[in-house]
């Protein structure tokens, strides 16, 4: 792993990206400084900042997609494929580019100046990840330990063995089994940590270790809940914002927030017609929920369901299917449409654009009485989008409401500007692919 700005980062992930861009930025330039005035000394340096450009970019485009998840590293067949999905719809823009830049209002050098961008990224892309996939073993391996290792929960990482403390981890060990096996990690399970010198023994054969919660934030990006001291929020970077900080934030959120709102304007006026024409009732639906150090405010969307959805005042959680949803509303549940009017309550200053999932009182009051450390989610402001809402689909459970705080907890922990501008990437692979809608 490696740390950027407390948020740990895969090392082949980073590589990968890093490696890619160096790639696009070379095809790029080569390409373009091989044909047209790009040819000429005095051409070298437009040449090179159009390369650039197109790195920055298509790196942007590629993570938005979600090629830089861990499952597509899983080996060959998904390595390729991802490649191959990413220069398909760099391709794909480079033609639409294309059509709009039709005319005289582009130049002929500019057009093959674009050609030249688009054909280097692809083929830098199909290219870094041939070599990557060839070069890098399928899956980071783990060996659990404990008495009662099991095996489930550990994805994108491969559990190779589960063993208990003692002398089969030592036969592992001694025997070179580990190495032959490629294991990158062993992970003690339950409350005891491996002993002193078996940790020892393990470090000096190359392997991390970790024990359930360290792995959990480490390696899977979200706390272990039960594991939290009383006092952990004194060392969360959400507790300790400066002024500074906060201005920022609040300046970042009214730029989006407006932005959203901005581009989207005619989406939401033909969004406001349908649902007219759809069922009855309003346009808006307002609803309390809870937000910064639990206070409630209400919160905007386009209603979805029918009116009467919570005859009897009972809050209900939405399940996959559910009857109460309309036509047009399953449209914009699948779209995520129905939540941009939330940008209002952020230009409000009700929510972020990056946070926890705003929850209705009645569920608060529930979850915060049966999972450990619920409350601990409002200490920072909800957001339309957030680390829960990117890495686990919508919760409608107990558990699953246990799971999505344990990634809310993990921001919590680790919040930066890094971690919200990778979950606004990861938001849009979201939408796209209809990612946990319901």
């Amino acid at each position: 792993m490696t740390n950027l700005f407390g948020h740990g980062v895969r090392s082949e992930l980073l590589a990968l990206c890093l490696g890619e861009a160096g790639a696009i930025f070379l095809c790029v330039l080569a390409l373009l400084v091989g044909a047209g005035p790009f040819a000429a000394a005095e051409g070298l340096g437009p040449a090179m900042l159009l390369a650039a450009a197109t790195a920055c970019v298509a790196l942007l485009v590629a993570g938005a997609v979600g090629l830089y998840q861990p499952g597509t590293l899983a080996g060959l067949r998904a390595t390729l494929l991802a490649g191959l999905a990413g220069t398909t719809i760099l391709l794909l823009l480079a033609v639409l580019a294309l059509q709009f830049t039709e005319g005289d209002g582009i130049s002929t050098v500019q057009r093959h100046a674009l050609i030249a961008a688009m054909l280097g990224t692809a083929l830098a892309i199909l290219l870094t990840r041939l070599g990557f996939a060839l070069l890098r073993p399928p899956l980071r391996r783990v060996v659990l330990v404990g008495a009662k290792a099991k095996p489930g929960g550990y994805q994108p990482f491969e559990v190779t063995l589960a063993l208990p403390v003692g002398e089969a981890l030592t036969q592992a060990l001694v025997s070179g089994r580990m190495r032959a096996w490629r294991i990158w990690a062993v992970v003690a399970q339950g409350s005891a940590p491996l002993p002193p010198a078996m940790r020892a023994r393990c470090a000096a054969a190359g392997l991390q270790v970790f024990t359930d919660a360290e792995f959990s934030e480490e390696g899977l990006k979200r706390l272990e809940l039960e594991s939290l001291p009383a006092g952990w929020l004194d060392g969360a970077k959400a507790g300790r914002t400066t002024p500074l900080e906060a201005a920022a934030r609040r300046g970042f959120d009214i730029a989006v927030a407006g932005a959203l709102l901005l581009l989207t304007l005619p989406l939401l006026l033909l969004t406001m017609l349908a649902i007219k024409l759809d069922s009855r009732g309003p346009v808006f639906y307002r609803q309390e929920r809870i937000g910064l150090n639990n206070r409630p405010f209400m919160l905007f969307k386009f209603r979805s369901m029918v009116t009467d959805a919570e005859a009897g005042g009972v809050a209900r959680w939405a399940i996959r299917g559910d009857p109460r949803v309309t036509r047009i509303g399953r449209f914009l549940r699948l779209t995520r449409i129905d939540e941009i009017p939330q940008a209002i309550n952020v230009l409000r200053g009700d929510m972020s654009v990056v946070g926890p999932r705003p929850e209705r009182p009645t569920f608060v009051a529930q979850l915060g009485e049966i999972i450990p450390h619920y409350h601990d989610r409002a200490i920072v402001k909800p957001g339309i989008t957030g680390w829960a809402q990117v890495n686990y689909p919508y919760g409608a459970s107990v558990e699953e409401a246990r799971m999505k705080l344990s990634y809310d907890l993990y921001y919590v922990r680790r919040r930066s500007l890094l971690l919200d501008l990778l979950i606004l990437l990861a938001t849009v692979r979201v939408v796209l692919f209809q990612e946990g809608a319901r």
